[in-house]
C-alpha cells in the first residue's frame, strides 16, 4: 500500500475535485464519518459545510485541507467492505479517527485506489500536527495494515512490474520452429501468469489481442479427446498461422489441465475489479452511438469489448477485457444491464449499432500504435500510483522516499 497526504489551503478545492471525478462517472462515494446525515443524500454545498464549520473554529490556522489518497497493487483482493475497513484502521492508526471524512473510490486508474478528504481542525478549534505525518504515522500505519490486511507492501510493489505486451508482427516472426516458439511463448506466459480468466474461451480472447490461439483441436480429433492443446499464431485476418507449438513444451506447461485448475482462483480474485469496468462502460454507452465508436472510446482506456456472432451472423454475446487490471469478464457477469441484449438495444436507440464493422478478431496495430492501445502494460505498477493530485499544495507521502513533489512525465 501506499499513501500520499497532501495538505493545502483549500478543503473546497480537494471536495471538488472528488465531486467532478463522481458526476464523470470515475469515482463514487463510498464511505464517511463524522456526519450527521447519509452524505449521499446531502448536496454538495452541505457536504462542504461539514468541514467548513470547522475550519471557522480556527481561522488563524490557513492550510487546513488534507487530502490522502490510498493506492494498492492490482493484487490486492479489494471490496467495497475491505476498503472501507482499511480506511477506518488508517485513520485510526494515524489518530484522526474523530475527524469526519468523505471517503471516494476512483475507477480511473489500473491499480485500486481511494481518495479521503477531510481536514485537520478538530472539533474542539485545535489544529492536529501534519508535520511529519507521512513519514511517521503514515508510515507506521501503512506497515500494520499491509500486515493486518495481507496487503501487497509498498516495497514490493516497487518491483511489480508487467511486461510490456504487444501483438506479435506475423510479418517478423520466421515460420521456423524456434523462433515461432519463442514469440508464442514469451505472450502465453505473461498471459497465463498476470492475466485472470475463467474458462478456456476468455483465455482465448485474451491470447487473440497478440495474434495468438490456443487450439484444441476438431471435436473428434484425438488431441481434443485427450485433453490436449497447442498454440498458434494468427496473421491479420485472424487466420490461423505458422507452425503449432505443443503446450507441454512451453516453459510452465501451459496444459488444459494447467490452466483449468486456474478458473476457481481467477473468478474470485477478478471480482473486486469488476466495479471500475462497469464504470467505464456505463460512461462510455453514455455517448457512444455505434458500435465502433463504443469500441473504440473503451480501447483508448486500455479495455475492449468483443463480440461473439452465431452462424447467421448475429450477436449473442460479449466480453470485456480490462488491460489495466488484466482481467476479463462475460459481459452478463457484470449485470443484465451490460448483457449483449441490453448494450445492442441501447445503441439501436441512436439508430445503428454498425455491427457489421465490428469483429471478435485481433485488431492490427502497428509497433508505434501498441503502447497506446494497451497502456497499462507499458508502466510499472508502482509507478502508476503516483498521481498528481493539485498544483500548488505542499505534500507529504508515505513511504518517505520522495522529499519533493515532481511530476512523473506520461503519468495521468
Amino acid at each position: 500500500m501506499v499513501a500520499k497526504i497532501v495538505c493545502g489551503k483549500s478543503v473546497r478545492k480537494a471536495l471538488y475535485y472528488n465531486e467532478q471525478k463522481v458526476t464523470s462517472g470515475d469515482a463514487v462515494l463510498l464511505h464517511s464519518g463524522g456526519f450527521l446525515q447519509d452524505p449521499s443524500n446531502l448536496s454538495f454545498r452541505q457536504r462542504l459545510q461539514r468541514f467548513t464549520d470547522l475550519t471557522r473554529l480556527n481561522e488563524r490556522t490557513k492550510t487546513n485541507a488534507v487530502h490522502i489518497s490510498l493506492n494498492f497493487s492490482p493484487a490486492d483482493m479489494l471490496d467495497a467492505d475491505r476498503l472501507r475497513s482499511i480506511t477506518d484502521e488508517y485513520l485510526r492508526l494515524i489518530g484522526w479517527g474523530e475527524q469526519p471524512f468523505l471517503m471516494y473510490q476512483h475507477m480511473d486508474a489500473g491499480h485500486p485506489h481511494v481518495h479521503i478528504v477531510t481536514t485537520n481542525i478538530n472539533r474542539y478549534g485545535e489544529r492536529i500536527e501534519t508535520h511529519n505525518i507521512g513519514r511517521i504515522q503514515s508510515e507506521r500505519a501503512r506497515k500494520q495494515i499491509e500486515e493486518s490486511f495481507g496487503l501487497v507492501k509498498a516495497e514490493d510493489q516497487k518491483k511489480e512490474t508487467y511486461t510490456a505486451l504487444q501483438p506479435i508482427n506475423i510479418d517478423h516472426v520466421s515460420y521456423g520452429k524456434q523462433p515461432t516458439k519463442a514469440a508464442i511463448s514469451r505472450v502465453v506466459r505473461e498471459v497465463v501468469g498476470t492475466y485472470k480468466f475463467t474458462s478456456f474461451r476468455e483465455f482465448n480472447a485474451l491470447l487473440s489481442q497478440f495474434n495468438v490461439y490456443a487450439d484444441r483441436g476438431k471435436e473428434d480429433s484425438l488431441m481434443y479427446l485427450n485433453g490436449g492443446l497447442q498454440y498458434r499464431l494468427l496473421d491479420r485476418d485472424g487466420n490461423i498461422a505458422g507452425v503449432p507449438i505443443k503446450a507441454s513444451s512451453i516453459f510452465t506447461s501451459p496444459t488444459l489441465a494447467n490452466l483449468e485448475r486456474l478458473y476457481a482462483a481467477h473468478k474470485t480474485e477478478r471480482k473486486p475489479y469488476g466495479e471500475r469496468i462497469k464504470h467505464m462502460v456505463s460512461r462510455v454507452l453514455s455517448t457512444a452511438n455505434t458500435m465502433d465508436s463504443l469500441q473504440q472510446q473503451l480501447r483508448e482506456k486500455g479495455i475492449r469489448l468483443l463480440l461473439y456472432r452465431n452462424a447467421e451472423g448475429n450477436v449473442y454475446g460479449m466480453s470485456v477485457i480490462d488491460n489495466a487490471t488484466r482481467c476479463i469478464f462475460k459481459a452478463s457477469d457484470l449485470g443484465k444491464d451490460f448483457s449483449a441484449a441490453k448494450v445492442m438495444e441501447k445503441l439501436e436507440r441512436f439508430g445503428s449499432t454498425d455491427i457489421n464493422t465490428a469483429t471478435n478478431q485481433p485488431p492490427q496495430y502497428t509497433h508505434e500504435q501498441a503502447p497506446a492501445q494497451f497502456p497499462a502494460q507499458a508502466l510499472p505498477v508502482f509507478l502508476s500510483l503516483w498521481e498528481v493530485l493539485t498544483s500548488d499544495e505542499h505534500m507529504e507521502s508515505s513511504p518517505g522516499t520522495l522529499r519533493k513533489k515532481r511530476k512523473i512525465h506520461g503519468l495521468q
